[in-house]
């Protein structure tokens, strides 16, 4: 059966009914995340078809999920189970990753500061690291002199090919701090002469964007990527690097339903463009994340109160900054669509009012939504922030000590109803006073006493 874009909102609006229902979202518990189960294994599963489509038979290929988009143990653990690994970027995602039973061989290891102590940890465990540039590489060199490992290691390059619409999330303009600057003067000689030197360094990796770029851009930097791989190649008269990862990025839709880009138009432009990259002659890692989970999320918000400024109706809710840090500080560059319910979790169709949907933080900018036309929002009804799988509330911001939301995967059972299932249980206040040093309320007070 052919999963449209109806079905999952019809989905959707009885998830956030069951919820409501169940007491997942209410008075005591005013804000919540929930997952889509089935559409998150529908998204698994249609990326690994597109590459299996174009990609010659037997080419190793992982697909390694960005921890940082859902840094949620149950979430990788479902990912695993439909056949992806972990890309990590510090200690505490890659112990979410070992926590969720993601395998050694099947995690990557990003990030632009690893420590000495990271970098001994993954290479002692095999895990796969990706070295940003020359010092950590020789860093690396005295930890292979000292304890070789097997661990496939790769260099992070930045063909420099520009930015996206997003400056902040642009990582292959000409001064991103991340990754070798192949245009700067003499980076691209040293980078093969870096190969040359080390024949355990045999993967390259490059990631040129995330939201707000263009298809046709990624697939210049994969390409970039992939011409360099073949000139270390040649010049080294073996097949030295074996592994190429394009790492993620696919933009996610967040004016509509609509999931667009799809892998397989990615896919399909990538054989189009670099037809060698999917031929077999290297394997391939990817690191996707947001385009994952986006559409398979909600955060629901109860309505505290309803008032106006202005002559502007305002929806006070429990969903601000803390769980949409982005939308809220840079609207223009992550705007989420917003839907209105009733008390019950019916959708509300009255007549559209121009309205601001507020959060709970004190500053005056906690909007997620300014003079947004939805039906009117009273005291009591739901907020329904949608395409927020990824990132949103999984990556919380405490401000104002506000404890983070509660988060339930969902799922249709025979019946036609909904099962919940639990993916992090709500903070406590205790827990939130615990994690902010009240162990130690009394240490300031006892220094400098004489």
């Amino acid at each position: 059966m052919n999963f449209t874009e109806r079905d999952r909102a019809m989905q959707r609006d009885g998830a956030i009914q069951a919820a409501i229902a169940r007491g997942l979202v209410g008075p005591g518990e005013p804000v919540a995340g929930l997952l889509d189960i089935a559409g998150i294994r529908r998204s698994a599963a249609e990326l690994r078809a597109a590459f299996e489509e174009f990609t010659a038979p037997g080419t190793p290929v992982l697909h390694a999920f960005a921890v940082k988009a859902a840094s949620l143990v149950p979430v990788l653990r479902l990912l695993a189970q439909e056949g992806l690994g972990c890309e990590v970027a510090s200690p505490g995602e890659l112990a979410l990753a070992r926590a969720a039973g993601v395998p050694v061989a099947r995690t990557v290891l990003d990030s632009p500061a690893k420590t000495l102590a990271e970098l001994r940890e993954a290479l002692a465990l095999g895990i796969a690291v990706n070295a940003d540039n020359p010092e950590e590489l020789a860093r690396i060199d005295a930890l292979m002199a000292s304890a070789p490992s097997s661990a496939p290691i790769g260099l992070r390059v930045n063909p420099q090919i520009g930015g996206g619409s997003i400056g902040a999330m642009s990582t292959a303009t000409d001064t991103s701090k991340f990754g070798v600057g192949l245009r700067d003067e003499g980076a691209r000689d040293w980078v093969v002469q870096a190969f040359l030197a080390r024949p355990w360094l045999t993967r390259l990796h490059g990631h040129v964007g995330s939201q707000g770029m263009p298809l046709e851009l990624m697939a210049a930097g994969v390409t970039a990527l992939y011409d360099l791989a073949e000139e270390i190649n040649e010049k080294a008269g073996r097949r030295q690097i074996d592994t190429l990862d394009i790492g993620g990025g696919l933009p996610v839709n967040f004016s509509s339903e609509a999931t667009t880009p799809t892998y397989r138009e990615y896919a399909a432009l990538l054989h189009a463009t670099v037809p060698g990259l999917l031929s077999g002659r290297y394997g391939l890692v990817t690191e996707f994340g947001r385009s994952l989970l986006a559409k398979h999320g909600t955060v629901l918000a109860r309505v505290e109160y309803a008032k106006s400024a202005g002559g502007r109706p305002i929806a006070v809710t429990h969903a601000g900054a803390q769980v949409a840090t982005r939308t809220v500080f840079v609207p223009e560059a992550w705007p989420i669509r917003v839907a209105a319910y009733d008390a019950g979790g019916r959708p509300k169709t009255d007549a559209p009012v121009a309205q601001d949907i507020a959060g709970p933080c004190c500053f005056a900018g906690d909007l997620v939504a300014e003079n947004r036309p939805l039906p009117r929002l009273e005291a009591g009804d739901h907020a329904a922030l949608l395409d927020t799988g990824a990132y949103y509330f999984s990556t919380h911001f405490a401000y104002n000590s506000l404890p983070r939301p509660g988060i339930y995967g969902y799922a249709a059972d025979a019946d036609g109803g909904v099962r919940f299932a639990t993916v992090r249980t709500p903070q406590t206040l205790e827990e939130l006073t615990a994690e902010s040093g009240g162990a130690h309320a009394k240490s300031l007070g006892e220094l400098g006493r004489q």
